[in-house]
């Protein structure tokens, strides 16, 4: 790879990702405070002791912004990883069988998506146990709907072509023509999706947290942190306004990252040698 071909907004982007990442993999050591440890003043301002000032309770803010950053991204990663596992399976066998199969997936999806997200996460997160697997879950299973509609949309175009007939005709199983004929056609379209769907699991985490049924206090996560600092902006105070500019210039960087692949991936199947 060029590395002087990279863009200066790939570069940003990968820059504010290592960085969150970093965070979110070593944040007991990096973390001047604990999680949950009560240092303060209740909001006390910037500088000092405190880089960034102290939160509603007295915790430090640069603490919990440090370990808000691992809960967000394992749980936004994980719900996004499984929401593709799901979606893309579903829609390449739909594809694949073709017929009542394709019809009966395609219709239930589309079922789904006609319920509004939130609303239909608040009332089964409201119902069930807040545990941490159900939110992972609940979030999967309402993103695959999304991905379902764009993988399906993907491999029909792939699903006509020759080399796909050819392995039809050698008379490969439908498994193998999913992961090694289809699959790898669809890459770059996935690949721009998969980033997509990872931002707006970040920003529905965070939706889902400042409603109360994220994730659940004394663990940090960004989401949570506006909610219990939002009374402070009437008050002068910025705590609230910190976690949420970290969640906009995350997804931003992952969003710059995700143009930036396509783009290459796109041009290397294109053959153009300076990709």
């Amino acid at each position: 790879m060029n590395l002087r071909a990279i863009p200066l907004s790939a570069w940003m982007g990968m820059a504010g990702l290592a960085v969150a990442l970093v965070c979110a993999a070593f944040a007991p050591w990096i973390a001047p405070h604990g999680e949950g440890d009560v240092v303060g003043d209740i909001w006390a301002p910037m500088g000092g002791d405190f880089v960034l000032g102290t939160d509603n309770l007295g915790r430090d803010l640069l603490s919990r912004l440090i370990y808000g950053a691992r809960t967000t991204i394992l749980v936004s990663l994980t719900a996004t990883v499984l929401s593709f596992a799901i979606g893309m399976f579903l829609s390449f066998m739909a594809v694949v069988r073709g017929g009542i199969v394709d019809q009966a997936f395609s219709r239930f999806n589309d079922l789904m998506m006609a319920i509004p997200t939130l609303i239909f996460a608040l009332v089964v997160l409201a119902v069930l146990p807040q545990e941490t697997w159900i939110l992972v879950l609940v979030m999967a299973i309402l993103d695959s709907t999304r991905v379902f509609r764009i993988g399906r949309a993907v491999a029909l175009d792939v699903a006509v072509m020759e080399f796909v007939e050819a392995a039809r005709l050698r008379g490969e199983g439908k498994v193998w023509i999913i992961f090694r004929e289809i699959l790898p056609n669809t890459l770059s379209p996935l690949l721009a999706e998969f980033g997509l769907r990872f931002a707006f699991a970040i920003l529905f985490l965070s939706t889902l947290s400042f409603l109360g049924l994220g994730i659940q206090p004394p663990t940090a996560d960004w989401g949570g942190m506006v909610k219990d600092n939002k009374d402070g902006i009437i008050f002068g105070v910025s705590a609230s306004l910190i976690p949420g500019a970290a969640i906009a210039l995350l997804a931003v960087c992952i969003n710059l990252v995700v143009d930036w692949l396509t783009k290459r991936t796109s041009s290397l199947k294109g053959g153009r040698a300076d990709a």
